[in-house]
């Protein structure tokens, strides 16, 4: 086989797998890929899941090469939302495992069945739901109460190490369970709507939660040289100063109880930002895993 192999192969090959190749194609297959779960809220931004944040999750797991298993308290939700109105739907009731299962394409189990054993970490996406089918909160604010599967999920995997991401408004779920928890959803005023949730910022401080100031996206200038062409000037070339904006995404990651949270839609930002804030908060979930 290292016949086939170029030599500058061959030889980095070996560098990394001192016993030869074989040691080499043994290893790669004990490593094990993360096991993550997703709890799911139901299935809407204004009575359920938050769905775009869902799907971000989802795809930066696959992209980190997580093994992804979806869960959803079976329960009716607390309301059921017109989004097309923006207002209640009178006389219809929904469960919230059912509705979840339009995310999970079908894949999914209820939360009853989500145990520490099976997976290295949890996360929760946003959207009402958790504030109205996982938690009381969006009735009840610092007084609210936790399902109580939720509970026992998010504090199984904070007392077995094991790490939690959350965002947008889920993060008031470990500032109610997991007393002096670091979170953020973001900024702490409305800044002329640009965060009309801020006042959550609030509520998580009252819950027994620390409240980290976080953005979505950070732009900071980065300069490096480039070389540019002086057609009219007596040397052929100059070696110029440019900068150029690269933005950065944000997530708090409370390394002592290792719970991720990044702001997402508590945010008035573009949809791509969203995106890759939400990425942030699953790599470092998934580093945290140690996979």
């Amino acid at each position: 086989m290292l016949a086939s192999c170029g030599p500058a192969l061959c030889t980095a090959l070996r560098r990394a797998a001192p016993g030869g190749l074989a040691s080499f194609h043994s290893s790669a297959r004990r490593q094990r890929a993360a096991r993550v779960a997703v709890v799911l809220s139901g299935c809407g931004v204004y009575d359920g899941t938050e769905i775009h944040e869902a799907s971000a999750i989802l795809v930066h797991l696959s992209r980190g090469g997580a093994e992804v298993q979806m869960y959803a308290p079976d329960v009716p939700q607390m309301h059921v939302i017109d989004h097309s109105k923006g207002q209640p739907a009178e006389a219809e009731s929904r469960n919230v495992l059912v509705e979840s299962a339009r995310i999970a394409r079908g894949k999914i189990a209820s939360l009853a069945k989500l145990t520490t054993v099976d997976h290295d970490a949890v996360i929760f996406p946003g959207g009402f739901g958790a504030a109205k089918n996982l938690s009381t909160f969006a009735v009840d604010g610092k007084d609210c109460k936790v399902n109580t599967e939720v509970e026992r999920v998010l504090k199984d995997f904070h007392r077995a190490g094991k790490p939690i991401g959350l965002c947008c408004i889920s993060p008031v779920l470990a500032a109610k369970v997991l007393s002096g928890a670091e979170v953020t959803v973001g900024h702490e005023e409305e800044e002329g709507g640009k965060w009309p949730y801020a006042g959550t910022a609030g509520a998580i401080k009252e819950l027994g939660g620390k409240h980290c100031v976080k953005e979505v996206t950070i732009s900071f200038p980065v300069n490096f040289h480039a070389e540019r062409q002086f057609s009219n000037t007596a040397s052929a070339n100059e070696t110029q100063a440019v900068f150029s904006l690269t933005p950065f995404y944000e997530a708090h990651v409370d390394t002592k109880n290792k719970v991720v949270t990044t702001p997402a839609f508590m945010c008035e930002a573009e949809l791509h930002n969203i995106f890759d804030g939400i990425g942030a908060m699953v790599k470092n979930v998934l580093k945290l895993t140690g996979k």
